[in-house]
């Protein structure tokens, strides 16, 4: 699910760097989705694929692949305004997000 291998390279295996990394995402990443869900509520659709759109480089960065092309889904459903499966959509990519988190703190701690 999660892999930090990009993130290894960019940091030419600085561990401090990694975690400086993966801290900042954890600290963004919770309010894209809040964003997101308030986006669905509203049906502001232009401004949910906004959040997805600003959210794909730091899943392609942390290594959440299937996050990514969740993220990639939801703005080409906005795009061609197919908007009737957005929430089940969302709700994928939050419990990606939801499992990486999980897997990003346990590094932070254990590294």
């Amino acid at each position: 699910m999660v892999d930090l291998t990009f993130l290894e390279k960019f940091s030419k295996g600085d561990i401090q760097k990694m975690k400086k990394y993966v801290s900042m995402y954890l600290n963004t990443a919770p309010d894209s989705f809040k964003k997101m869900q308030q986006n669905i509520k509203d049906k502001s659709w232009p401004d949910l694929a906004i959040n997805a759109h600003s959210l794909k480089p730091q899943a392609e960065f942390m290594g959440i692949p299937s996050l990514k092309e969740v993220l990639i889904e939801i703005e080409n459903k906005v795009k061609n305004a197919q908007f009737s499966d957005l929430e089940i959509l969302f709700e994928r990519a939050n419990a990606i997000h939801i499992e990486s988190e999980i897997f990003l703190k346990d590094y932070i701690e254990t590294s």
